[in-house]
């Protein structure tokens, strides 16, 4: 997809996870009080509440959980059809990202599929995107 897109606004919470890319890491906060994974970023565990919360490198890897194959050409730049799927991050239990598949033919894609983390760089903003591994 080589249309703009819309840029979130960082801060404390959020810019480990926005800006990891820039050194093709893929972040997101965790509770160095009881070890839940929290996403989306947020300064406080959903789980125990502590405040003890700090970003951690994760593999990166995931499994696709759903998609969809979108035909609607919203921006002119957009290039269509592309997929849009929940992956389930490995070793973050609870994580699903929403995201893109690129890197093959939409039809090539399928629930289950194992992915690996690509980076898209718009300004100081890293989008995590995912590619069909083998």
């Amino acid at each position: 997809m080589s249309a703009p897109r819309p840029q979130p606004r960082l801060d404390a919470d959020n810019r480990a996870f926005w800006t990891g890319g820039a050194v093709g890491e893929l972040r997101l906060m965790r509770c160095r009080d009881c070890a839940t994974f929290i996403h989306p970023p947020r300064p406080v565990c959903r789980k125990c509440f502590s405040e003890n919360v700090a970003p951690e490198a994760v593999t990166g890897t995931g499994v696709i959980d759903t998609f969809t194959v979108n035909h609607q050409k919203w921006h002119p730049a957009l290039e269509v059809p592309y997929v849009i799927a929940r992956v389930a991050i490995d070793g973050a239990p609870g994580v699903f990202l929403t995201t893109n598949i690129v890197g093959c033919n939409v039809d090539e894609v399928e629930i289950g599929d194992p992915v690996r983390v690509t980076f898209e760089q718009q300004g100081e903003i890293y989008y995590p995107l995912f590619e069909k591994i083998g």
